[in-house]
């Protein structure tokens, strides 16, 4: 019985601290859309961020997040693959030195995640679902991509600001 009131003090005390102080404080909530034009368009290519002259109303894919700049603190992405047809899915990607272009790996059509700032995922939605992740984030320059093979490179990333 000793034990059992232990652990329950135990818990108390760790909740205690896990709350926030004055009150409970909610998470930013950016909507994020994953699209595409559908499987009968021609994926583009040579419109990954940071490439010169781009002009994002030729993507066949993209992402939109709204809105596209949070505090700093919990940020709560609620994310719907809007696509009829093509599984996405979303990265959250802190952009260290935001004038570089994100690790691309040619041959795999995608963004070397390993060598990234990646701070979390909605892995893999198929068409018509959604998926939430919340995470804190500090102040700076964000990327907002899918990964899926060939997608980064049709436009299917946008940028997200975090500010203090």
């Amino acid at each position: 019985m000793a034990t059992i009131k232990y652990y329950a003090a135990a818990l108390a005390a760790s909740l205690a601290f896990a709350l926030p102080v004055g009150g409970a404080s909610a998470a930013t909530v950016v909507n994020v859309e994953l699209w595409d034009k559908g499987n009968d368009v021609p994926m583009g290519t040579n419109m990954a961020f940071d490439t010169p002259s781009l002009d994002m109303s030729k993507a066949t894919m993209g992402t939109k997040a709204i809105p596209a700049k949070a505090p700093a603190g919990v940020v709560t992405f609620h994310v719907k693959n809007s696509s009829k047809d093509t599984v996405h899915e979303l990265i959250v990607m802190y952009l260290v030195d935001p004038t570089k272009p994100l690790p691309y790996v040619d041959k795999d059509s995608k963004v070397d995640e390993a060598k990234t700032a990646d701070k979390g995922e909605v892995s893999e939605l198929q068409p018509g679902k959604s998926g939430s992740l919340t995470v804190v984030l500090k102040p700076g320059k964000y990327l907002l991509i899918c990964d899926v093979a060939g997608h980064f490179a049709a436009g299917m990333w946008s940028e997200f600001e975090v500010t203090k």
